[in-house]
Formats: C-alpha cells, structure tokens, sequence
C-alpha cells in the first residue's frame, strides 16, 4: 500500500499591501522574546470541508487562493514585522550582541499550497494523531532563530481530497499564542470582507500595538553575553511520542471543578478555576500513568499571559511575547496520595503569586542573566506542561468554508509530558487536550479510570 504524502504545488512570498513608513524600522526584542529563540516556531492549524456544492471544484481552489494571498497581504499590513527577518548585530569594541526584527528589504512571508490524497476522516478518525498531520505545515523542526534566513510566518495550503487545512507556522521569537490568535483572527476578518484590490487599510476589530514592553531601567536593544549563537542555539529532536486529542464536555469540566473546590480544605470553596481543577486532573494522571518512583519530584507548568498581571496591565493587543510559565512542584507520591483537590490548589496558589511584582522580578533575574530556554534539557524532576488556552477564539475564523471542523498542531514543541489546551468546537466552556507521551505512558493512561471517567464523547460531528 503506498503511504500519501503531502505534494507542494507552488510557493509565493507575500509582502505587506500598501506598506507605509512606519515599517521601515527595527523591532527590537524583549527579555520574553529572546529567550524563545531556540524553540520552535508556532504551528497550529485549521481543518476545513470544502462547500458542498461544488461545481467546479478546480475554480473554488484557485479563488480561495487568491483570496487567501491577498487578505494575507492586507493582514500583514498591520502585523509587519511578520514579513521581516531576525538580524543580530555584533561589535567587539565595546562587546555587544543584539538580536532584533529587521522590517526593511524582507522578501516577505511564504504561502505554500500543497495536496494530499486524503480526507477529513483519514485525519480525525484514528485514535493518534496521524504523523502526515506534521507535513501539512512549513518550517519543520525549524527553531525561531532561523528566523535570520527563514520566513518569520509560513502559511501552508493542503488541499485534501474533501477539505482544506490551512497550516501556520509563525516565529516564536516574535509573538506568543495571544499575538498568533490575533493575527488569524485578523486576517479571517478581512478575509470575510473582501475588500477591493486597491484598499489596503482595512479597519480591523484589534489593532496590534508593536511599541515592545521593557521595564523602565531597560534601554533597547538587551545585549547579550554570546558571541556566536552556537553558544545558545540546540537542536532537539522528540522521541517517538503518541499524541492523542481527549475532550471534555462543560458538564465533566463543572463537575471536577466543584469536586476540586469540595476536596480543596479551603474556607473560599469556588476559587479554584474550571481549567486549573482540570490541570491538576491531567497532572496527576500522568504522573500515574508514568509509573515514577514515589520520592521523585514533579512538576505542572502552565503558560501564564502577562499582560493582565501587569500595573498597568499590558493591552490585549501587545503583539510580543508576554508569557511566564508558572509552576507548582512536589513529589510524586504526595501528588498521589493526596486528592485531585489538594493538587488543584497547589495550581490555584502558583497563579495567584504570579502578579505585577513577581513578573517584573523575573524579567530583572533575566537581565542580569539572560538564558534562552532549550527544548529537552535535562531536568531534576518530572514536568507536565501545559500551553496554548481554551480562552482564544480559534473556531470564530472562517475562510469561505464556514466553521473549522478541527484545530490540528505541528511537531514543534512537543516533548514527553507536552498537553496543549484549545477551546471544544461545540463552545460552552468545553475544552480539548493534546496530550504527547510515550507510548507505555499512554497506554497506561488510557486505562487509567480517574482520568477516562472525566473524558468525554465529542457530539460534534463533521
């Protein structure tokens, strides 16, 4: 039998329409963006159903195409330092090294359309997530400093046999997950709009605002402490990793939030939130599942937005990095033996100190000693961690083919312990998990009756 595979039928660059002066300037990077530089880009995606009613099913793609390319081409009007590159600047006297966004002379960002002889049920229907789901978007297991020769956004078309997805892979040096999601959503409401081919200021629902935040006693650009970037740059490959979608209803979510509230031994017994009753739920059962001895320590990390934290608070429409990964540890056997609620509020606690003051602390620690964060560095203990947010509007994007009927990820980023959040597509408050494990942990997980009791069957159907 012969195995489809993903065929790249054309590439286009795509440049800003109507690029003004404001430009033609360097971005400078943040403490919270340098140190993604050797992560992997953003790669999420959207699955689509062709129309239908299609009477000429070659017309509907070349139109959805050009239409994509020249709502993107709007887009990037707004969000224009995603058609620069990364440039570093060196000197030797004084020493400096400084990493930045370059928005002049870019060639742009890429558009790739693909095909693969496959249908939506190919992609949804098996238990794992399929490994051609990698292939259906660019820069694989590129990290964010290739960002020097490589595009800092990627979008890739793949028509399958009855939908479309439409994979984006953005660098993570330059945005975080609430930057990406307003781009997409952006760029899905001017796509709506159809505006004429002479227009090119579209007004728009979020505006980015790209004046980066750096603390008060911070002058831009950082300067690091390198003098090649081989000094902080890795390469990571995963092991082999099963990756599984399991959802969860509003009611299964409801009912472990007041069992974690009821097992909390708190006084305040609604406190503890929906997603971190869940977080706590997902942290122990993995922790199970992996059979760890009872004195190791463990981790649950979750990636917290900063902007809210902040006094003032950040705008929603800061378009950077601003993400902290607040943690709660503990060993494994006190993890066990305790409740679901005693762990969901070791979560609740770690998300309450993460305020104003420990924000700032921990970018000033950074400066004083910059570190670039490495995918599968060794570690003193066991780390669940869980990114992305069930609160971005990833199913509100449509490109002419109503409603998204899956959101799918790339390879980037995703190591033993990797959970990734998105929003049900039936809304409500449900909520997806992408859990990546080692294939005897999630065989052990799957037979876990905690966790399977509180997973429920997806009524959405395609």
């Amino acid at each position: 039998m012969i195995t489809p595979v993903v065929r790249r039928i054309s590439e286009y660059l795509v440049k800003p329409r109507g690029l003004t002066q404001v430009s033609n300037q360097t971005c400078n990077l943040t403490s919270w963006d340098i140190a993604m530089l050797s992560m992997h880009y953003i790669q999420k995606g959207l699955l689509f159903k062709k129309p239908a009613t299609l009477l000429d099913e070659h017309a509907f793609i070349q139109n959805l195409l050009e239409n994509l390319k020249h709502s993107l081409s709007l887009t990037l009007f707004h969000f224009y330092p995603l058609s620069g590159r990364l440039v570093t600047h060196k000197t030797q006297n004084p020493p400096t090294y400084t990493v930045s966004v370059d928005c002049n002379n870019s060639d742009g960002a890429r558009f790739i359309y693909a095909t693969l002889d496959m249908t939506i049920a190919d992609i949804l229907s098996p238990i794992d997530v399929p490994h051609i789901v990698q292939s259906l978007f660019d820069h694989h297991k590129a990290v964010n400093h290739d960002g020097h020769s490589m595009p800092l956004l990627s979008i890739q078309v793949t028509e399958l046999v009855d939908g479309v997805f439409v994979g984006c892979s953005m660098n993570h040096a330059v945005c975080d997950g609430t930057s990406y999601w307003n781009f997409i959503n952006t760029w899905s409401q001017i796509f709506q709009a159809q505006p004429q081919a002479d227009e090119y200021d579209v007004p728009i629902l979020h505006q980015p605002i790209h004046n980066r935040w750096f603390p008060s006693d911070c002058t831009p650009p950082i300067n690091l402490p390198f003098k090649h970037h081989n000094e902080f740059i890795s390469r990571f490959e995963a092991p082999l990793l099963r990756e599984r979608f399991f959802h969860f209803s509003a009611e299964s979510i409801a009912k472990l939030k007041a069992r974690a509230n009821s097992e909390s031994n708190d006084s305040n017994t609604s406190k503890i939130s929906s997603f971190q009753s869940l977080s706590a739920l997902v942290w122990r059962s993995i922790t199970r599942a992996c059979s760890l001895p009872y004195e190791q320590k463990t981790r649950c990390r979750l990636a917290a937005n900063n902007r809210s934290r902040m006094e003032p608070p950040l705008p929603h429409e800061y378009f950077g990095n601003s993400i902290h990964k607040v943690s709660a540890e503990t060993r494994v056997g006190e993890l066990l033996e305790n409740d679901l609620g005693w762990a969901a509020l070791k979560l609740h606690s770690a998300v309450t100190r993460h305020n104003d003051r420990e924000v700032l602390q921990s970018v000033q620690e950074w400066l004083q000693s910059p570190v670039i964060y490495q995918l599968g560095q060794p570690m003193e203990a066991f780390v669940v961690m869980i990114s992305s947010s069930p609160r971005f509007n990833m199913y509100g994007n449509e490109f002419g083919m109503e409603k998204a009927v899956a959101v799918r990820s790339g390879y980037a980023n995703k190591f033993h312990g990797k959970v990734i959040s998105y929003p049900g597509r039936e809304g409500g408050g449900s909520i997806d998990l992408e859990l990546c494990l080692l294939p005897h942990a999630m065989c052990s997980l799957e037979s876990d009756e905690e966790f399977m009791n509180s997973v429920s069957i997806s009524t959405t159907l395609y």
